[in-house]
């Protein structure tokens, strides 16, 4: 099972659409995860079309119409691997123990916000995943994403994606 994994979009207040890129990977994905901060809702129309399945979360950001359509927390089990989304997790000190705690029936935790890539595993065996974000930057050098597959029950092949700057 391939999966994309997004977060912190902003279109079209960071970029007007996605990265050609990304939109390639959607189409060749079996599952995409958006961990929130769309900012408008015709994102999620357009990724929900062009997606065999779509796992989507609300971020700080996302306004009343997205909070209808997206829960805040997202839990899902993807080929024996017990997944959950969520846009933030709180500052980066002390996030893999407070995310342990409040996830113990979780294998991976993809999450957004800090448009910081991250990947680190929790005492308990808690992967955490931020993709960073494919049109914001921020402070990082450059925008990102997320692929991964899952096979035989695990979380392989996680691989962060650098996009070219515009």
């Amino acid at each position: 099972m391939r999966l994309v994994i997004l977060a912190d979009t902003h279109v079209p207040k960071r970029a007007r659409v996605l990265p050609d890129e990304v939109w390639r990977a959607v189409d060749s994905a079996d599952v995409v995860i958006h961990a929130g901060d769309w900012v408008e809702v015709a994102l999620l129309d357009e990724l929900s079309a062009r997606s065999r399945r779509l796992i989507g979360v609300y971020g700080n950001n996302d306004g009343p119409e997205l909070r209808k359509r997206l829960p805040e927390i997202a839990r899902e089990e993807l080929g024996g691997v017990r997944l959950a989304v969520v846009h933030e997790t709180g500052a980066a000190k002390g996030r893999e123990q407070r995310c342990a705690a409040a996830f113990p029936d979780t294998d991976v935790l993809v999450f957004g916000h800090s448009h910081i890539p991250w990947d680190t595993v929790a005492d308990n065996g808690l992967r955490l995943l931020n993709p960073g974000s494919p049109t914001d930057r921020r402070r990082q050098p450059v925008c990102t994403y997320l692929t991964a597959t899952i096979a035989k029950g695990r979380l392989r092949d996680v691989e962060l994606h650098p996009l070219p700057r515009r």
